[in-house]
């Protein structure tokens, strides 16, 4: 073989289609490897609410920064459980990521408690990054003579044929807020379960049910409006946003607070060459001023951690909700 002809069949070898991918796939998260296709975001709520809007303002400016579409996808069910099971046995390659929030924690629980859990919030997935922090706000229809959660449960104590209290799906946040309150008031609620927090929100502005919530952001238009009256927030302080608005501890509920966050999930077993540059860009995304600016008005904080801020968040909150969801045997249907 001449030298002229060993040249040209290792020039050819090179311009191969089958050589060049393998080149790209041996440099997870650098130039010309990851990503070199369409991301999918699931979100394991139906369209309309908190979680989808943070997720597709996220997902815009991660899509900018990766050079690839960033695609959100909407797959509720089972109080967010049929999406995060989605992603669980997605291929652990980066190109599948969850997008979900401090529901995650008690659905997932529930599941596990009665031997029915398709998947491990811990095991089976891997944290990329805490996106937003958002607390979530209780509200009653604008019908219910309540300014605050103390007059709610008077009220509520006065209705012998009891009321309807609704939640993004069962074993959601919401249903176990709503079961708490049950327990600690005495009060007569039946939980009416929604795929989402848009829908829930259109029947309690139509007065068809009395008493929700999810998070902040979701009602906070309707509560500006005057569509929804604001009962009290889960977190351990305020929202600058409702600064009026006591916290469910100042109102005698302390078991019903909660830290409520926003952040994005992997698959288990994802490089971290490939978690490590999704999160870059996802920090990227939430210190844009137009993004901080737009999360702002609706009462969110956009944060962009690192993967274990988001570990220790979801550790905590499962050891929180782990006795309670156990105590009122919450199920997920």
């Amino acid at each position: 073989m001449t030298q002229a002809t060993r040249r040209a069949l290792l020039g050819a070898a090179l311009a191969s289609p089958l050589v060049l991918p393998r080149i790209a796939q041996g440099q997870p998260g650098g130039q010309g490897g990851f990503p070199d296709r369409p991301i999918r975001v699931v979100v394991p709520f139906s369209a309309g609410g908190t979680t989808d809007m943070l997720a597709r303002v996220f997902a815009q400016r991660m899509s900018e920064g990766l050079g690839q579409p960033v695609v959100v996808e909407n797959r509720a069910g089972a109080g967010g459980s049929v999406g995060a099971d989605v992603v669980a046995k997605a291929a652990p390659d980066g190109y599948t990521l969850l997008f979900h929030n401090l529901t995650f924690t008690s659905t997932t629980t529930a599941l596990q408690l009665a031997n029915r859990s398709p998947h491990d919030i811990e095991r089976d997935f891997a944290p990329v990054s805490l996106a937003a922090n958002v607390p979530m706000l209780l509200v009653a229809a604008q019908s219910v003579p309540a300014r605050d959660l103390k007059e709610f449960v008077a009220f509520a104590k006065a209705q012998p044929a009891g009321l309807f209290y609704g939640s993004t799906g069962p074993g959601s946040i919401m249903n176990l807020a709503g079961e708490v309150l049950k327990r600690d008031a005495a009060i007569n609620m039946e939980h009416v379960p929604f795929r989402g927090a848009a829908p829930l929100v259109q029947e309690m502005v139509a007065g068809r049910i009395q008493f929700g919530g999810d998070q902040l952001s979701t009602a906070l238009p309707h509560v500006r409006g005057g569509a929804l009256k604001p009962m009290a927030t889960l977190a351990a302080q305020r929202s600058s946003a409702l600064p009026d608005v006591p916290t469910v501890r100042e109102q005698g509920f302390p078991n019903m607070e909660l830290r409520g966050w926003n952040g994005f999930f992997a698959p288990a077993r994802t490089p971290e060459a490939v978690i490590a540059r999704l999160q870059r860009e996802i920090a990227q995304a939430a210190a844009q001023p137009e993004l901080r600016r737009r999360l702002a008005e609706v009462g969110a904080e956009p944060v962009g951690s690192p993967p274990a801020e988001l570990r220790q968040a979801v550790a905590e909150q499962v050891a929180q909700v782990r006795p309670l969801v156990a105590e009122l045997r919450l199920q997920v249907e």
